[in-house]
């Protein structure tokens, strides 16, 4: 379909082409220029990448006129494969619709998201583009399109025009599939169409749609009219002027209105293009009297021009011709401060080169026209801050959006004054105290205001504080006589005066009816002073950044709020220990606490855990969710469990706590825990081992001494709150000296970074062994940190040491009680060498009732081990799996009823052992290993006073070992 031969088909005329052979006579011409256009562009079929504009109009006359039309295609075209899209007239696509609103989810981002551009010059041949270029209704078919994803694709696109003017506003394109092509799709792609060009008439009123066709109607009785023969203006949608531009065309040409005369002015944009603007009077038939504005657009290699003249008549329009450039400045009959305009003779009209592109930009009546542009600019101005202003969660930034959005299009300075409490995210008591000048912006840098991050002391007489008293914007029209302002500082306000700052308007930032501040609105360069319609208008905008700045406070509150309960959750310092030497980080991320966590906890027999976690989600949820996994691992780890253990009884305690709010409830008003993972390590000093177990959570770094980086290989383990799934151990050796380093997926995960590089940048920080831990910690920072963190990031670095040999004793036996005396006699002999003689008695008696239970009740082969450290660690082992227990014995009352639990006593055969054991130990427990347990007590080298006392009375009736 779409061919003109009948011998070679769509597809195979294409390959041919692109092979460099000839297939004229069997392409439709309109798809032959667009291939060739597409190939001297240098596109490749295979990859034509489209770019994104973000600075879409959406609010536009154009999105307005079409939403109701595209609505009711999107009716009509129901339960089918069809697409309708609408795209502005640089391509760029503002609006698509779906019959069958369920395929957007299977198709790309280019063909389901508004912002990417299908003009001709990045995407080849296509719908929109081609139609753009073409200017009619177009039908590409199949293999017709020149890109290779769209050859299955087919579509029918037409421009939508404005009726008076001609312009191209837009395009609308119909997207199907190429067996459901039906011409009656051309008959309906037009008719709505139609529909959008006549309602973007009637947003124009009656008399400039007059005015506008009393204009093109003498366009078209000019004897030397444009080249189209039809009396439309030429486009600018072609000439690179995006909205911002033709809003900023706008606002000059209203002046030239006002002005009502024929003008000449030149305007500079932002991106440094000129464009000539053009002022001419017009009457319609009914003796509407008017100024129709029109731009033009040099060719780019033409230099600044402005109009010669010729000597036509009033009645006959003729396009301007281009000159060289005469010197510019104020004329004859031009107010001083009015922009420099070449000021014409009645009827005098111009020409324009046939290098230039002209094009209409507005029309209106002198007074009438003026205020009701300026009323559309003030609308636009609202509506776009309402897009513009509030666009982050932060006071300072929301305060800083407001003083962009007026500058300069409502003054040309912003000071803003804020609370202290209002930046710290608190409710206000009194906003007239301790105010802060927030920002300070304008149209220079260098007017002396009160510089932004000061304290602002100002009198009650001072309009800003005036404001805020009424609950109502104070207008000084003229500094000069403004007293209250000059009282606040003379010499501060003659300088401000010097830079021709001259009208004031203050208004209070009001939201929810708390005064959150004052925001200043200064005038200098329009010598005109501020009216009643200028302060409207700073109301308006204040009060819709107010209501942005209350949102940014109350969020950061609770944001503080949040981050205050997470370091409260957090470890605030760690407890002694000679295991590891430790340094840490916490980074919230930007948008928000998360539930990120790290401890060290000490265990029995000199060894440390290292854990690192992260629970899903940000917020108070999330924080508070993290807490309870942080207290409940150290409570797992007091049980002295192995980490996979730990692990299983942690994944436990999520899916409780995910089932008990409402998790498995679909309907239940809860946010859920959905998850978390964890990295759980305990290292040993004794014999340098480390076993570790992991949730879902990425694995640790270990830097040798050497200085070789590794990530060890740890079975990955499912996060937590899963459930039913096994977790895997792994251990290996990590030589005295070397460096753990455990983090959260915060660390090396960034939409804008691949893993494998962040994986790389944090080898290469780390690859620096002598450095001390806090050092490393601020290496990782610099060098791997994203910049603007998405999620939250703990990062815990551990170097390594070893327990010295000399400093731990142990000593095999039999379960023969006639061997305890010589273990004794040998404990003696070894602390003597240590030095540690004043804990001798206390060891020999602990270490007797350690012996003498597990010869009693343990299984063979049994072990003591004596480990000097900052206390001294007593180790009884036996390959037994029987729990040790304080003994109690029971007693009634006198009655003879109520039996009572009581310790053993003096008189009692047994029971007192391990009770001894608790009084002359400052910790003791029981360790479970894979050959039996190791019961364990702990001596401070120290010893509290009153300790041994303590337990005296029970020494001198100790059975003989």
């Amino acid at each position: 379909m779409g061919l003109v031969g009948e011998d070679i088909g769509p597809a195979r005329a294409r390959e041919q082409f692109l092979r460099g052979g000839t297939v004229e006579g069997t392409v439709r011409n309109p798809i032959l220029n667009s291939w060739q256009r597409s190939r001297s562009l240098g596109l490749s079929p295979e990859g034509c990448e489209l770019p994104y504009f973000e600075d879409l109009d959406l609010d536009g006359r154009l999105v307005r006129a079409a939403t109701p039309v595209l609505d009711r295609l999107q009716y009509r075209f129901a339960g089918r494969n069809m697409n309708v899209s609408l795209a502005d007239g640089r391509g760029a696509v503002l609006q698509r619709r779906f019959g069958e609103t369920s395929q957007v989810r299977h198709l790309a981002a280019i063909q389901s998201v508004p912002g990417f551009v299908f003009a001709e010059e990045f995407a080849g041949t296509n719908g929109i583009g081609l139609a753009l270029a073409e200017r009619q209704l177009i039908n590409v078919y199949g293999a017709e399109h020149f890109a290779e994803r769209s050859q299955s694709n087919a579509c029918a696109a037409i421009p939508v025009r404005d009726p008076l003017s001609g312009r191209i506003q837009g395009v609308l394109c119909f997207g199907y599939p190429p067996t459901d092509a039906d011409a009656a799709l051309n008959i309906v792609i037009s008719k709505a169409a139609g529909a959008i060009e006549r309602r973007l008439l009637e947003q124009s009123s009656t008399r400039e749609r007059a005015l506008l066709q009393a204009y093109v109607d003498a366009r078209n009785r000019a004897p030397t009219g444009d080249t189209t023969g039809n009396g439309q203006l030429g486009e600018l949608a072609g000439s690179g002027l995006d909205w911002r531009d033709e809003m900023i065309l706008k606002e000059r040409a209203t002046d030239l209105i006002s002005a009502a005369q024929r003008a000449a002015v030149d305007v500079l944009l932002p991106g440094g293009r000129r464009v000539t603007l053009l002022s001419r009077p017009v009457t319609s038939p009914s003796g509407v009297a008017g100024v129709v504005i029109e731009a033009v657009l040099p060719a780019p290699h033409q230099h600044r021009t402005v109009l010669t003249e010729t000597g036509t008549s009033p009645g006959s329009l003729a396009p301007p011709v281009l000159a060289p450039a005469a010197p510019s400045g104020p004329l004859p009959g031009t107010e001083p401060d009015r922009p420099a305009t070449t000021v014409r003779p009645p009827g005098a009209v111009g020409r324009t080169a046939d290098s230039a592109t002209s094009g209409l930009v507005l029309i209106g009546e002198p007074g009438v026209g003026t205020y009701a542009v300026a009323a559309r600019r003030r609308l636009e101005l609202l509506s776009e801050a309402s897009t513009r202003i509030g666009t982050t969660l932060d006071v300072s930034r929301t305060a800083q959006e407001l003083a962009e959005m007026a500058v300069p299009r409502l003054a040309d300075y912003v000071t803003i004054d804020l609370p202290e409490a209002v930046l710290r995210g608190e409710e206000p008591t009194d906003p007239r105290t301790g105010l802060y000048r927030t920002v300070v912006h304008g149209i220079r840098d260098d007017c002396p205001f009160y510089p932004a991050g000061e304290r602002v002391d100002l009198r009650p007489s001072t309009p800003q504080l005036r404001c805020l008293a009424d609950r109502q914007p104070v207008l000084e029209p003229d500094l000069r006589a403004a007293g209250g302002w000059i009282a606040q500082d003379p010499a501060h306000a003659e300088r401000l005066l010097g830079h021709h700052i001259h009208s004031l308007i203050a208004v209070p930032l009001l939201a929810r009816g708390i005064a959150l501040g004052t925001a200043s609105f200064y005038r200098a360069q329009d010598p005109a002073p501020f009216g009643d319609d200028d302060r409207s208008l700073a109301q308006e905008l204040a009060t819709r950044a107010a209501i942005c700045i209350d949102n940014a406070r109350r969020f950061t509150r609770e944001h503080t709020m949040v981050l205050a309960l997470q370091h409260s959750l957090l470890p605030q310092s760690f407890p002694e220990q000679s295991a590891v030497e430790v340094a840490y980080r916490y980074m919230p991320a930007e948008s928000g606490v998360g539930g990120d966590w790290f401890d060290v906890i000490p265990l029995s027999s000199t060894r440390v855990a290292l854990v690192v976690g992260d629970v899903v989600g940000h917020g108070l949820h999330a924080a508070a969710t993290m807490g309870r996994l942080r207290t409940a691992a150290r409570n797992f780890a007091e049980l002295d469990l192995a980490p996979d253990e730990v692990l299983t009884h942690l994944d436990n305690l999520v899916g409780r706590l995910d089932r008990d709010e409402g998790g498995e409830d679909p309907h239940a008003d809860s946010t859920g825990i959905i998850g978390a993972t964890c990295l759980y390590a305990i290292y040993d000093p004794t014999s340098q081992q480390c076993v570790m177990a992991r949730s879902g959570h990425p694995p640790p770094a270990l830097v040798h001494p050497d200085g070789t980086v590794t990530f060890p290989d740890l079975p990955a383990g499912p996060p937590l709150g899963l459930g039913g799934l096994p977790f895997e151990t792994a251990e290996f050796a990590v030589p005295e000296g070397s460096q753990l380093v455990l983090y959260t997926n915060g660390l090396i995960e960034d939409r804008h970074r691949d893993v494998d590089t962040a994986l790389d940048q944090l080898r290469h920080a780390l690859a620096h062994p002598t450095r001390p831990p806090e050092e490393t910690c601020e290496a990782v920072v610099r060098a791997v940190v994203p910049q603007h963190p998405a999620d939250d990031i703990a990062l815990l670095v551990a170097r390594t040491h070893a327990l010295p040999p000399h400093r731990s004793a142990t000593w095999d036996l039999r379960a023969d009680p006639a061997l305890v005396s010589g273990i004794r006699a040998a404990v003696t002999r070894q602390l003597a060498e240590w030095g540690l003689h004043e804990v001798v008695f206390a060891t020999e008696l602990l270490l007797s009732e350690l012996v003498t239970n597990a010869i009693r009740y343990g299984t063979e082969p049994l072990q003591v081990r004596l480990l000097h450290d900052r206390t001294l660690i007593c180790e009884v082992s036996d390959a037994g799996s029987t729990a040790p227990h304080l003994r109690h014995a029971a007693t009634t009352d006198e009655g003879g009823r109520v039996p009572h639990l009581r310790h053993a006593a003096t008189t009692d055969e047994g029971g007192r052992g391990l009770f001894l054991v608790a009084q002359l130990a400052q910790a003791w427990g029981t360790r479970y290993t894979a050959g039996g347990k190791v019961i364990w007590a702990e001596c401070a080298l120290e010893a509290p006073a009153g300790k041994t006392g303590a337990a005296a009375a029970y020494f001198d009736d100790i059975p003989a070992l």
